[in-house]
């Protein structure tokens, strides 16, 4: 039987040639009884009637619904390209006997540079200094000094891969470590150098907030106004993670009135950005559409994580990655690693 692999058509540029660049594709190629294709049209929610044609799906941003996966009796994975995952029913997956994979090991260190390229912006407030430049401002160099960072404070909100590689690209920066996240302990946070605070004292002590959280129902605007009132008037917050972990127009406010800083944002709470919102037309804020970590090596180790856990499935294996790790002991999954290992 030949495992069937379809990937969202969003990967493509409108002529049909990849829009990222190699993403490791070509270790799908020659895989015996392995067939892949894009699939023919572009949707922004996954049909059953298409999701049910496949073994597998590799996914970036369509929607996986109950609706897509509800009834199918074919599909095993869906093999999400990053590693977000707010775009997928992960209990309707689990329901249906369909592994959900995530690609933690190629988002790592393209994630975790792009918090320091926003974080030595921020300080050297590289956005203003470029547009003294551009607009023969040159004498008022003096009203913008950058912000040295020899033991400042770095917070990050979220302890996982992403945000404990942030704190090893950032060890020579010598700065104070601290950190929040209610599944990490503080012995595993001291074992790193870094000291393990509730949220809201580490808001009230770092210099930068970085928030490297998975989006769910418990940190859906995690920090609303009372949280960001917090943070000191020196402070900058830089948000890598997903958009409505923070009330956006509470922080546009705390901006606009300069009770903080100042702040990164590679995401937001609508995607894109309304041309019209208010955060456009500030100064001291740096904003990226979604893409701040999108490099070459960013897409090309992600690719290859996903084909790793697809790869697994189709000869029966467990992929590595799996986020809902309920589903591996259900029969109807069970027999259909089973059935690949004997096909």
């Amino acid at each position: 039987m030949t495992f069937r692999l379809g990937i969202t058509r969003d990967f493509l540029k409108p002529d049909g040639s990849l829009g990222f660049g190699d993403i490791g594709l070509d270790q799908l190629d020659g895989q015996p009884g392995l067939a892949r294709e894009f699939l023919a049209e572009q949707h922004g929610e996954l049909p059953r009637e298409v999701a049910d044609q496949y073994d597998a799906l590799l996914v970036l941003a369509p929607k996986v619904t109950a609706a897509t996966v509800e009834g199918c009796r074919r599909l095993a994975l869906v093999a999400r390209f990053g590693v977000g995952y707010d775009n997928v029913d992960v209990p309707a997956c689990t329901r249906n006997s369909v592994m959900l994979s995530i690609t933690p090991d190629g988002v790592r260190r393209p994630v975790a540079s792009s918090v320091l390229a926003f974080l030595l912006a921020l300080a050297h407030r590289l956005p203003m200094k470029d547009r003294l430049t551009r607009e023969g401002r040159w004498n008022e160099r003096l009203d913008h000094m950058g912000l040295g960072l020899t033991g400042k404070t770095l917070g990050v909100i979220g302890l996982g891969n992403i945000g404990r590689e942030v704190f090893r690209l950032a060890a020579p920066l010598e700065m104070r470590h601290i950190g929040h996240d209610p599944h990490v302990t503080r012995e595993q946070t001291a074992a790193a150098g870094i000291e393990w605070l509730a949220l809201d004292e580490l808001l009230a002590t770092a210099d930068f907030v970085v928030i490297c959280c998975a989006l769910t129902k418990e940190t859906h605007h995690l920090l609303g106004a009372r949280r960001l009132a917090l943070m000191k008037p020196t402070s900058f917050l830089i948000n890598v993670a997903r958009g409505p972990i923070v009330d956006q127009a509470a922080l546009t406010v705390l901006l606009k009135e300069r009770r903080i800083a100042g702040a990164a944002l590679d995401v937001f709470e609508q995607e894109p950005i309304d041309p019209r919102d208010p955060l456009l037309a500030l100064d001291n804020v740096i904003l990226a559409p979604h893409a701040i970590c999108w490099t070459d090596e960013c897409f090309l180790n992600n690719g290859r994580s996903a084909v790793k856990s697809i790869l697994d499935v189709a000869a029966g294996r467990i992929p590595q990655f799996v986020v809902n790790r309920e589903v591996l002991e259900q029969p109807a999954l069970v027999a259909k690693l089973h059935q690949q290992r004997h096909s």
